[in-house]
């Protein structure tokens, strides 16, 4: 996906400025950004709304906001200097108004009644192992909503066992596994009310193991 040259320089500024605040790993942003656009390969079309976890720098959610600018996102991240950065980030590049910082816990704010069941879309990038998105994201999710996920290099679909997803009432939905690999998961029953858990029960008692975490 492409965005306008000039817009793609205003949010690599901004990135530069993540990096070097430790938000955001060593090297070029370049790289960074595009993957983060290339979340937009799975996605059905752009949403109305949705949900980056642990947005921390705004990849992938900023960039997306930008692509699609129509779309409307809860920028959800824990961290206060984080969330600061990113209220201070939506701000310098004109997406204030649809892009919300939303400071908390994932797994409370999917419990919150204002925000559970009502994004199109979540998309995670480095937010945790498989069964921690899943049950994260699964609170945010309308029916026949979307989560797609950054994954290790090649991917691996075993990553994303059915029976326990089927708990969340998610189920697999397609993969990429070049250039970048992503893993795409759709909500196809209402998430149950017991889900997401308390804060930090998804991450030390997961539904599943499996390998190396996401992204």
């Amino acid at each position: 996906m492409a965005i306008d040259p000039n817009i793609r320089a205003a949010l690599a500024g901004v990135l530069e400025s993540a990096r070097h605040a430790g938000f955001l790993g060593p090297g070029p942003v370049e790289p960074h950004l595009d993957h983060a656009l290339a979340f937009a390969g799975l996605a059905a079309g752009p949403p109305d709304l949705a949900v980056d976890l642990g947005s921390g720098a705004g990849l992938p959610g900023l960039a997306l906001a930008l692509a699609w600018p129509a779309s409307r996102w809860w920028l959800v991240e824990a961290q206060g200097r984080r969330a600061a950065f990113l209220r201070q980030a939506a701000g310098t590049l004109g997406v204030a108004d649809r892009a919300e910082v939303v400071e908390g816990r994932a797994e409370a704010l999917g419990q919150d009644p204002h925000r559970r069941g009502r994004a199109d879309l979540v998309v995670a990038r480095s937010f945790g192992p498989p069964a921690t998105v899943a049950e994260c994201a699964a609170g945010f999710l309308r029916m026949e909503g979307v989560l797609i996920v950054a994954e290790p290099p090649g991917g691996d679909p075993r990553r994303w066992p059915a029976a326990p997803l089927a708990l969340l009432g998610l189920r697999a939905d397609g993969s990429i596994a070049t250039p970048s690999a992503f893993q795409r998961l759709r909500q196809v029953r209402p998430c149950p009310e017991r889900y997401p858990r308390r804060v930090g029960v998804p991450g030390k008692r997961p539904l599943w193991v499996t390998g190396p975490e996401s992204g």
